[in-house]
């Protein structure tokens, strides 16, 4: 009985003592495992042929090693000289924000001579950008398997090839497959097999990426002794069909990246003149002072940014209602303390606001300094919209666009359906009837001034984002807002904005042919002799004040 109920025991403890080893090693990370450690320590103080194999193990644990092989591949692998912990460092100018390697905890800002460098040589780098390349392509992101084929298709290596073809019969994006058919197109084109080279040629010319375009224009050009590079003519004439095909679809991409850069700075004419245009159209009063307001704008998004440096998202959304607080409040100061003392002399009125716009220049200096501030960009808006290696859509310049849209309808819905837009509407037709009916137009000119303004001030933060802020920032504005106002039409909103497309769009056609400063003096040219011929612009203010 005793010894039965000692084998028991035994048996007990061997199970408990298996089922504890097996949840150690079931629970244990990769980066504990005895081949792991190996090629971490090969990487750390190996000889150069030792980190090659230290690449290849850490190549076997997937996706877990990607971030330290693309930071050493980036040149950011370090070793701490206290104790050789392995770390990635990003640089700061300074030194390198620090984080371990293994764990991805932070360790802080460290000088330079506090970490050595490990260092590859370029055989290395070749054998570690496959190697990336590899475990990228089974990545989860498209975009990241995406750049994995474009890299590895530059590759003249068997080995990348075989992977590709075996990603190619499981890939499920539609444009990382054709990324992938396009590398093995590519290979074609260079094969033996003339029948198999026009196939290729034949098939390539759907295809937007300027891998295609540059193979193909190098097959119809010439070495240097007038030869032509690719001897076979029917393959030059294939190439040649190709690339016109290619080149009539480039064409088509280039315009309508034009439009968008047209209307992404016809948005920003817009957002400068909007306020303007109500200013000018309810009062009649030529505001020198309207650029700086959006100067004040634009500094207000950097101080926000100064008080909110890890925010930099929230404070670009939380500047533009201060912004416009700010902006409204010096426009209601400006009114009240210096025009409405000078309404009905506009000669007197510009000098008066000219010598507004120097004095707020001027204490922009004394506080920020003359020298021009960045405002940094949110990653939001950072970047671009690659649509296709033809055509690329900038971020902040589509978000700029589709604000200018959205304060171009509050706008519109705050002087249609409230009473202050009410009132604005009544005076801009007939002033002294507006009076006489009762309205309060001192007032209302107060209130319109300071709306105004408060859109000058809303539209310098949308500038921060696509420019330096320094204290001539509204003096390259001003010229331009005052054309998008007189050619769209005094005091009306639809007028200012079909107006700054139309301009900004022009500007950017005739750029390419004339440069950027030619093209401003054809587009004033052009607005002067359209001025003589409909002296109230696209779309006349009505009213018996407007015919008047």
């Amino acid at each position: 009985m005793k010894a039965n109920l000692i084998k028991g025991s035994c048996r007990m403890t061997a199970v408990l003592t298996l089922l504890f080893s097996l949840a150690i090693h079931g629970d244990q990370d990769v980066s504990t495992q005895p081949p792991f450690q190996t090629a971490i320590i090969n990487l750390k103080q190996g000889s150069m042929a030792e980190r090659e194999q230290a690449i290849n193990q850490l190549a076997e644990n997937g996706s877990a090693s990607l971030a330290i092989l693309q930071a050493l591949l980036d040149g950011q692998l370090f070793t701490l000289k206290t104790d050789m912990t392995l770390v990635i460092g990003v640089d700061n100018n300074q030194g390198y924000d620090v984080r371990d390697a293994l764990t991805g905890t932070a360790l802080g800002a460290m000088e330079r001579g506090s970490v050595n460098k490990i260092n590859l040589t370029n055989k290395l780098r070749v054998s570690l950008r496959r190697t990336i390349g590899q475990l990228q392509l089974t990545a989860e992101d498209p975009a990241i398997r995406l750049a994995a084929v474009k890299a590895m298709g530059n590759e003249d290596d068997e080995s990348a090839l075989a992977l590709l073809k075996a990603r190619l019969e499981l890939e499920k994006d539609v444009t990382v497959k054709q990324a992938i058919q396009v590398v093995f197109l590519l290979k074609d084109m260079n094969s033996s097999d003339k029948s198999l080279r026009v196939k290729a040629i034949e098939a390539l010319k759907a295809q937007n990426s300027l891998d295609v375009v540059n193979r193909l224009n190098a097959m119809v050009e010439k070495d240097e002794a007038g030869n032509f590079i690719e001897a076979d003519a029917d393959i030059r004439n294939a190439a040649k069909a190709a690339l016109i095909n290619i080149n009539t679809r480039l064409q088509f991409y280039s315009s309508v990246e034009t439009v968008f850069f047209g209307l992404s700075l016809g948005a920003v004419l817009v957002l400068a003149a909007i306020g303007l245009a109500i200013t000018f159209g309810v009062m009649g009063v030529i505001n020198m002072a309207h650029g700086e307001l959006m100067m004040l704008g634009a500094y207000t998004t950097y101080v926000m940014q100064q008080l909110l440096p890890n925010h930099l998202g929230i404070s670009v959304l939380l500047s533009i209602p201060v912004a416009f607080v700010i902006s409204a409040a010096v426009g209601i100061a400006i009114e009240r303390g210096i025009i409405r003392f000078l309404y009905g002399r506009p000669l007197e009125t510009l000098l008066a606001t000219f010598g507004v716009s120097l004095i707020l220049q001027q204490s922009v200096r004394s506080i920020f300094s003359p020298l021009n501030r960045s405002v940094a960009t949110p990653e939001w808006m950072s970047g671009s919209w690659q649509i296709n290696d033809f055509l690329s859509l900038t971020w902040n310049r589509f978000y700029i666009l589709v604000f200018c849209l959205m304060v171009f309808l509050l706008l519109l819905q705050i002087l249609k359906h409230t009473r202050l837009g009410l009132e604005v509407r009544a005076v801009a037709q007939n002033r002294n009837m507006a009076k006489a009916m009762g309205i309060p137009t001192s007032r209302v000119d107060a209130m319109t001034f300071g709306l105004g303004s408060g859109i000058a001030g809303v539209a310098g933060v949308a500038l921060s984002q696509i420019t330096n802020v320094g204290p001539n920032l509204g003096q390259a504005y001003i010229v331009d807002s005052f054309m998008v106002v007189v050619f769209g039409g005094v005091g009306n909103l639809w007028g200012t904005l079909v107006a700054g497309f139309i301009l900004g769009i022009a500007n950017k056609f005739l750029e390419p042919f004339a440069g950027a400063v030619l093209a401003k003096i054809l587009v004033l040219i052009f607005i002067i002799l359209f001025i003589q011929k409909r002296p109230r612009g696209l779309f006349p203010q009505k009213g018996r004040a407007a015919d008047s």
